[in-house]
């Protein structure tokens, strides 16, 4: 009985970290009109880094091409490909005298490291603007670059979007895909809200060259394979220089992962990332998916036990309470409404999955990017 009432306190305590996390931080994904309101359009030099990629590149570019915004360069990196998508960036350059291709071939220093390839092109671009995207990336619409732009001020030179993922309909796999990419959009975008910006996705993300450079580039963390876009932002990004864009005529869409191994290893490899975030973000991360995990294990350890089970349960109605207001309104916000009826299923998905892979990634190293 001691170890139960131990157990059931600790819950409680649990239960108020999440209602801290539901009710209060997650509660922030929105955005005021006067948070966005510069009308200059500057000058932008869109750039998408991309390693055999041809078939997406013939499929998307088309999409980057037809935006509605009076100057922007298209700065396309080959990153060392080995099928034709230099081939297929040439043709589309040959037909727009806007696009600028940077050829980047492997080197022993930087092998496989898309960051390498992603400061050539970089330093290449040129414009002080920049807005990233991946090449089997989709803006929602053609007014993706000046949504985005509008942003950018005196102040704010960097600005955080949203990347979604392609809906497939009747596919359980795609709906917790959608759902872990709009658990971590809520993150991002709330705590950049609060004044603790600590990461973006390279899919939409949009900063100058000044701030680069400032920053030195990759070069604090070039030895680590993935990170070029989290691990960057979570490195210059402030209360003061940074901004987030929820238009939904911002966003992009991806083409998501067809096998759950495959969405596995990529997890993992952007798990394993996040240990290298600033020792105040890792806190405040753990703090949230070890209440995640506590929650579930003694949900179950005190209901199968029936041990002060009204209070027990009353506890649990009220977070997900909390859950399902905070995250609602962020998912008709983001545009993923379809998610919300099998949230408390998915939730419960996801924790076990982020569990193995926090098991897989102390037992091996995940592989690089493509």
């Amino acid at each position: 009985m001691i170890i139960l009432h131990v157990l059931f306190y600790i819950f409680v305590v649990v239960i108020s970290v999440q209602l801290f996390f539901y009710a209060y931080v997650f509660s922030k994904v929105k955005q005021k009109k006067d948070d966005a309101v510069n009308s200059n359009k500057p000058t932008i030099s869109v750039v998408v880094c991309a390693k055999n990629e041809a078939e997406n590149l013939k499929t998307f570019l088309p999409y980057i091409l037809e935006q509605d915004y009076p100057n922007f360069e298209l700065v396309l990196i080959n990153d060392s490909s080995t099928d034709n998508t230099l081939q297929v960036m040439e043709r589309f350059k040959a037909n727009h005298s806007n696009i600028k291709i940077v050829n980047v071939k492997s080197i022993e220093t930087f092998w496989g490291n898309k960051k390498y390839a992603l400061t050539l092109g970089i330093k290449a671009a040129t414009h002080n603007h920049l807005l990233f995207t991946d090449a089997d990336c989709k803006p929602a619409s053609n007014q993706w670059i000046s949504e985005m732009v509008s942003n950018f001020s005196k102040d704010h030179q960097l600005v955080l979007g949203y990347g979604a993922y392609v809906k497939v309909k009747k596919s359980f796999l795609n709906k917790l895909i959608r759902f872990e990419t709009l658990m971590t959009a809520i993150q991002y975008f709330s705590y950049s809200k609060l004044g603790q910006p600590y990461m973006g996705v390279g899919r939409n993300l949009a900063y100058t060259k000044d701030l680069f450079f400032e920053a030195r580039g990759f070069m604090d963390h070039m030895n680590i394979k993935s990170g070029d876009d989290d691990l960057f932002v979570n490195q210059i990004a402030s209360a003061q220089n940074t901004t987030i864009c929820l238009s939904k005529n911002s966003f992009t869409e991806s083409l998501p992962k067809n096998s759950f191994s495959d969405w596995m290893i990529q997890k993992r490899r952007h798990i394993s990332t996040a240990k290298h975030y600033k020792q105040k973000h890792r806190a405040m991360l753990s703090l949230f998916y070890v209440s995640q995990f506590l929650f579930l294990f003694l949900s179950i350890a005190l209901l199968s036990t029936l041990f002060y089970w009204e209070i027990v349960l009353g506890l649990i109605g009220l977070r997900y309470i909390a859950l399902f207001i905070s995250m609602t309104l962020a998912a008709k916000k983001l545009e993923e409404k379809d998610l919300i009826p099998f949230f408390p299923f998915l939730e419960i998905f996801l924790i076990i999955v982020q569990f193995v892979i926090f098991i897989k990634n102390l037992i091996s190293k995940p592989t690089h990017w493509k």
